[in-house]
């Protein structure tokens, strides 16, 4: 039997061709589930739940009547939900002196109250058919701090700390909350940065398993969470090769590392 054989998941985050979010839900599939994706973006949506025989829901995290609409079209398609995976994110490297007020509240909007936003619906929709798993993305970041990250930084505890309290008031009701903090990942998110000649030799330094992590190490970590034999609630799992143990490499090094790639042999 497969391990989430008669599970209904959803996927929120899951446009972004090759992201975090599609590596779940593939996984997710894979293991027998009833997956629903969701995002931003209808065509892309419609041709990745096409190619996982998934259904597609248009929502933007950032407004609850769309949040409550993704989980009611879940309900009435599907029957229940039993587990529930947030993956939007946007990232931004910017000054702490240079932030504007506008990015502060994109990071606001997208990463604490679309969160809070996610848990306070999914948590009750959950356990009204006798619990499950909730699932959020976060960062290494938050522990091992990166230079120019603050606002992404801040939001992404701020909804560390979002998870620990709905996990102490859901978990009487059998659901689980918890949260993934890759470091550096391949995504369509970090695509630009990860194609700087040297950028990724100043990184990979840091990690003790000697190798930058992958969607397919999130996607693996997202199964154990959703599946029935985890007993771990209100806890963030670290899966970035050991990066917190030490840190990210500072601006200083990252630079020397690309100076030194550019530079004629």
């Amino acid at each position: 039997m497969k391990r989430l054989e008669n599970k209904v998941a959803v996927v929120l985050g899951a446009a972004g061709k090759d992201n975090m979010g599609q590596a779940i839900a593939r996984r997710f599939a894979a293991e027998g589930a009833r997956v629903v994706v969701a995002g931003r973006n209808e065509q892309a949506l419609s041709e990745f739940a096409e190619e996982i025989s998934a259904r597609a829901v248009l929502c933007d995290i950032t407004h609850k009547s769309q949040v409550s609409a993704l989980a009611e079209q879940t309900l009435d398609a599907l029957g229940r939900i039993d587990i529930a995976v947030n993956c939007t994110g946007v990232g931004l490297m910017v000054k702490l002196l240079e932030t504007t007020e506008a990015q502060i509240d994109q990071m606001a909007a997208l990463h604490f109250k679309g969160t809070y936003f996610f848990l306070q619906v999914f948590c009750p929709a959950l356990a009204q058919g006798g619990g499950g798993s909730v699932i959020l993305t976060s960062s290494a970041s938050v522990h091992a701090l990166l230079y120019h990250h603050a606002a992404y930084i801040g939001s992404k505890a701020a909804a560390e700390a979002l998870a620990r309290c709905f996990a102490n008031e859901f978990g009487a009701r059998g659901v689980r909350v918890n949260s993934i903090a890759p470091g550096l990942t391949a995504t369509p998110m970090t695509s630009r940065e990860m194609q700087l000649p040297g950028l990724q030799a100043a990184f990979l330094k840091e990690y003790p398993l000697g190798r930058i992590g992958t969607v397919t190490d999130v996607a693996n970590a997202a199964l154990w969470l959703a599946g029935d034999e985890c007993f771990m609630t209100g806890q963030v799992l670290q899966v970035n090769g050991g990066l917190t143990l030490r840190r990210n490499p500072l601006p200083r090094e990252i630079n020397a590392n690309l100076a030194a790639a550019q530079t004629p042999g």
